[in-house]
């Protein structure tokens, strides 16, 4: 199979600081397909950050808002997007990425998560007394969810765009063309 001739879009899921959007970037630029990161075109498409949107409607106001994207996104073809971290908490969304494309779970242990984490101030779930300890739930709570949706899990601290490609040629093969 030809890399132009892939067609299926391919979503990245994992939690924050999996590297979804490092690796996305290099994995479409690689194959040729645009690049979108769901949280940041949220906040694009509302003009102001995720924090804010969190602070005025709350977590689930923006799980509204990012369900609206992901059945938008289902309808392209030919894009790698790095998913939010929950995006797969709203079974919507689940459905609309198994059936669009192709799921990769960038399954990352914990103390890299908080490693990558730490001192980052814009992710609002993290904004808490023990954010370690909020990471560890996260994980717990949608471990199971990334694993349920993923057609293709990679684990590890280093994943590199050039493995997750192998991984779905060898994994999907023809079926990837639909």
């Amino acid at each position: 199979m030809r890399l132009h001739e892939l067609t299926r879009n391919i979503y990245l899921v994992g939690l924050m600081g999996a590297g979804k959007t490092t690796v996305g970037k290099a994995l479409a630029k690689r194959l040729g397909y645009r690049f979108l990161d769901s949280d940041q075109e949220v906040e694009e498409r509302t003009g102001v950050s995720l924090a804010t949107i969190f602070e005025i409607e709350g977590e689930d106001g923006f799980r509204k808002r990012e369900a609206q994207l992901i059945a938008e996104l289902a309808e392209l073809r030919q894009h790698v997007v790095a998913t939010g971290g929950g995006s797969v908490l709203r079974p919507e969304n689940r459905l609309a990425l198994r059936s669009s494309g192709t799921v990769v779970y960038l399954d990352v242990p914990l103390h890299t998560l908080h490693e990558r984490t730490r001192h980052d101030r814009k992710r609002p779930l993290l904004q808490v007394s023990d954010p370690r300890q909020k990471l560890r739930e996260l994980l717990a709570q949608r471990d199971p969810l990334y694993r349920e949706v993923a057609d293709v899990t990679i684990s590890g601290s280093h994943i590199t765009p050039q493995a997750i490609l192998n991984l779905l040629l060898k994994k999907e093969g023809e079926a990837w063309k639909r």
